[in-house]
């Protein structure tokens, strides 16, 4: 039987949906953490990379679920590892280069806006006087300013920027200032659409109602399921997003703000789904392991044969 590694530090309820998943396909699964994963070039070169459980041959399959923090090293270190991977000819959900790409907020932004994709304006620097300039001429003009951690999820260390002496000091977000337009939804209270992308097409969505301006349902927002037939633009937009990332699947955020403008406001790597799934009818899990199984390892074990 096939056997695939779900990488991740805490399978968790995700953890067991995409394992029941895989098991409908007949694949094995293993969990592990790229913290416990190595290269070995002394021997050889087919298993030079090692997993743990895998230490004379490599896997089938590798799905993404969870880059761990830390050092530039540690984290560059677990990067390589996906990048050795698919170089080997293993067939990895997320790449390490779609990782990249997303998991990095202002690589993201450029690549969506580089690819005229609308996106709030948004400025990255590490100079507190630069941010500072751009924060004064902003708020005199009338307009909010977010700030957010280059690296971070779940709404995590999102923060208003109103007046000027809400901004924060460059230590508290690691040297580096991202700073992104806030944008006012289109109607009253906050919300906002999350549209999961898989394989280049929009399997699920659903409406994010906060309790604040941050719409994340790790930090209390509710959801609302959404009639895919009824917003084509919103899930036109957000394939567009995906494919300029070139993501095998992704969560997506998008907002229409008050002038009726659609825009995407973030796209997530590696989405927890857990929320849209309580408002959807189809199993997530199973949608992505299906795309990853029919249009990788089928596709490898066809190859293998031939």
């Amino acid at each position: 039987m096939p056997e695939v590694v779900i990488l991740t530090d805490d399978p968790g309820w995700h953890g067991a949906r995409l394992h029941e998943a895989f098991l409908t396909r007949d694949i094995v699964v293993r969990f592990a953490s790229l913290r416990d994963c190595k290269f070995d070039l002394g021997n050889n070169p087919a298993s030079s990379v090692l997993l743990p459980g895998f230490e004379s041959r490599l896997p089938d399959g590798v799905f993404v679920r969870g880059v761990p923090g830390g050092t530039l090293e540690q984290v560059v270190l677990r990067l390589d590892v996906l990048h050795a991977l698919k170089l080997l000819g293993v067939p990895v959900y997320n790449d390490g280069r779609a990782i990249e790409r997303t998991v990095d907020k202002a690589m993201t932004s450029f690549v969506l806006a580089n690819a005229g994709i609308a996106t709030p304006a948004t400025w990255v620097m590490e100079s507190p006087s630069e941010a500072s300039a751009l924060a004064r001429v902003q708020i005199a003009a009338g307009r909010k300013l977010v700030v957010k951690p280059l690296f971070g999820s779940q709404g995590v260390g999102l923060k208003q920027i109103c007046a000027l002496s809400d901004l924060p000091s460059q230590e508290e977000y690691d040297g580096v200032f991202y700073l992104q337009r806030y944008v006012e939804s289109d109607s009253d209270g906050w919300h906002d659409w999350r549209v999961f992308v898989i394989g280049d097409v929009a399997v699920a969505a659903m409406e994010r109602h906060g309790k604040s301006w941050i719409t994340n349902v790790s930090q209390g927002a509710t959801c609302a399921p959404v009639d895919l037939s009824e917003h084509e633009s919103v899930l036109a937009l957000a394939r567009k997003a995906c494919r300029a990332l070139q993501m095998d699947y992704a969560g997506v955020d998008l907002i229409r703000d008050r002038d009726g403008r659609l825009q995407v406001i973030e796209v997530n790597g590696i989405p927890a789904w857990k929320g849209l799934q309580s408002v959807t009818r189809d199993s997530i899990a199973q949608m992505l392991v299906n795309d990853f199984v029919d249009r990788y390892l089928q596709r490898r074990a066809l190859h293998s044969v031939a």
